[in-house]
């Protein structure tokens, strides 16, 4: 499908110049070879132009649609306006990142889907934590054996965050709530480890008292004899470990969560020295002549400009797309079979693309 493009660097639109365009995007696209970021959409000239002063600013998507030279668009923006942007970009043949979510239904992911395919652009969602360092860590691990068959995964993203900011992700509207936020990347790292789950169990709550969104996940993923827990919430003070894994052979305990985000809020740029670099090891426990034995297990760098790598390789040399619509398609199943299993308090079957049908 990709690898039609004859030249060897792509011109980057980059809609939205809010969190994640600011922080996440376009400090990453400007820091690969083949990426030129030329373009950002933004009501706001003047703060895109402090950081960015040779960058053309638009105000409206419409009016970079319209302009050929443009090879990829890139939309952070709400999730609410993801469907749209990302329909009316592949309409204009353009190649497209949305950050994630991909979409707020299943519904609308499956009609993007279907349409990429349609056009035969690349359509690719920006799960960037698939190069945090301790989960690339923990993918060497498991494909080493070293606990042996997984029995028992958990991960968390707990926080202490007791006050509802005044943003759109704390406001009771669609795709808000840390389930579409925090509980995503957990549920799409499980995914790439596991693949999809037997059935599926999930406990939702609001617990701030002012908050009118989901702050709260605990979610049982069953594979078989395996379990997969991915759990969040609001009120964590402690220092709480990050990964938990338990195997016939051993275990796996790693805390502390991957710098990059810390590193690019602070305003380094990816690339520099020691980036991606977590101090934090993890500890592998392991049974010899009846002896429980520990180790330290150094974390790999994580890499964030490897996602946007894979892009430009896949657009221009046709290699894989880093994140497809079709992993996208399967998490969105899981983040909406698990409200539906929220508010009935019912385990549910996962149906690709039918959540909780029997």
């Amino acid at each position: 499908m990709m690898g039609e493009d004859s030249k060897d660097s792509l011109n980057v639109a980059l809609i939205g110049y809010g969190f994640a365009g600011k922080t996440c995007h376009a400090p990453v696209i400007s820091s690969v070879p083949g990426l030129r970021l030329s373009y950002i959409i933004s009501s706001d000239p003047a703060k895109v132009h402090k950081d960015w002063p040779h960058t053309t600013v638009f105000p409206t998507l419409g009016e970079a649609l319209g302009i050929p030279a443009i090879d990829l668009i890139v939309i952070a923006t709400p999730n609410t306006t993801h469907f749209d942007f990302v329909q009316r970009s592949l309409a204009a043949g353009k190649h497209v990142v949305v950050d994630k979510p991909f979409t707020i239904t299943v519904a609308e992911a499956s009609k993007l889907l279907a349409q990429a395919a349609a056009t035969k652009k690349l359509l690719s969602v920006f799960q960037n934590r698939r190069w945090d360092g301790d989960f690339q860590t923990i993918r060497r691990l498991l494909k080493d054996r070293a606990v042996g068959e997984v029995t028992h995964f958990e991960a968390h993203c707990d926080r202490y965050r007791p006050e509802v900011k005044q943003r759109w992700r704390e406001q009771p509207v669609p795709g808000s709530g840390i389930w579409y936020d925090l509980g995503l990347h957990l549920v799409d790292q499980v995914l790439q480890l596991f693949g999809t789950p037997e059935t599926l169990y999930a406990d939702l709550a609001i617990q701030r008292e002012s908050g009118s969104t989901v702050d709260y996940f605990h979610v049982l993923l069953n594979y078989g004899k395996s379990r997969v827990i991915v759990h969040g919430e609001s009120f964590a003070s402690a220092d709480l470990p990050r990964y938990v894994i338990h195997g016939a052979l051993g275990s796996y305990v790693k805390y502390g969560v991957d710098p990059q985000e810390e590193a690019l809020k602070s305003g380094e740029m990816p690339g520099g020295p020691g980036w991606g670099v977590d101090p934090r090891d993890g500890t592998l426990y392991t049974w010899s002549g009846g002896e429980l034995n520990t180790t330290s297990i150094p974390t790999l760098p994580g890499n964030y400009t490897g996602y946007y790598e894979a892009v430009r390789d896949a657009i221009l040399k046709g290699a894989p797309n880093p994140v497809s619509a079709e992993d996208a398609l399967a998490l969105m199943t899981i983040l909406e079979l698990a409200i539906q299993s929220s508010k009935t308090r019912r385990e549910l079957p996962f149906r690709l693309g039918r959540p909780g049908s029997a």
